[in-house]
């Protein structure tokens, strides 16, 4: 009879904590649950001597946006819902600080964009970022090689936030509209 007892009041327990977690409003981020859109993502206008910046940006963001089953990108602009284009303004790697004999030990990287989100049918803008710096450091050593791939990882890092938060503000655009 205790068993019994202790069954419904575990169940009672655990329906009231379900209930709880539905009603408190929780919404993730990542997930877009509307109608089906469609996103073409344009090119984006670079305008350093990084010559693929453009490529792996749009990697990165066809990359979040193929996570949803809701958001679908397409290849032609006119079968979109939404265009994403934007402009790659500059990228600087200035010295932060200094070890023995004024040798750089770290810096900054900094990638300078703008970007815009369009809704094509409606013909307006759902955001637009006009200037906007990302940065990431990184440790450099005497080792080229070692220099290279830590900056490399560094721009990565960049790129994926970057993506990241475009994905998520598009999410929370299309949510409120």
């Amino acid at each position: 009879m205790k068993l019994k007892k202790y069954c419904i009041h575990f169940y009672l327990t655990c329906l009231l904590a379900l209930m709880l977690l539905v009603s408190c409003g929780y919404h993730n981020p990542y997930v877009f649950s509307g109608d089906a859109k469609t996103v073409y993502i344009a090119s984006w206008k670079n305008r350093t001597s990084e010559l693929q910046l453009s490529t792996q940006i749009y990697q990165s963001l066809l990359s979040w946006y193929q996570r949803n089953p809701a958001m679908r990108v397409v290849r032609d602009r006119k079968d979109a819902d939404f265009v994403l284009g934007g402009e790659i303004i500059s990228i600087d790697i200035p010295t932060l600080s200094y070890g023995a004999n004024n040798i750089t030990r770290e810096v900054k990287l900094k990638l300078q964009i703008r970007y815009v989100l369009k809704d094509i049918k409606a013909e307006t803008i759902l955001f637009q970022v006009a200037s906007e710096q990302r940065s990431e450091e990184y440790v450099v050593t005497n080792d080229n090689t070692l220099d290279s791939a830590s900056e490399s990882v560094a721009l990565a890092t960049i790129i994926d936030e970057l993506s990241q938060d475009i994905y998520t503000r598009t999410l929370s655009v299309l949510t409120h509209e």
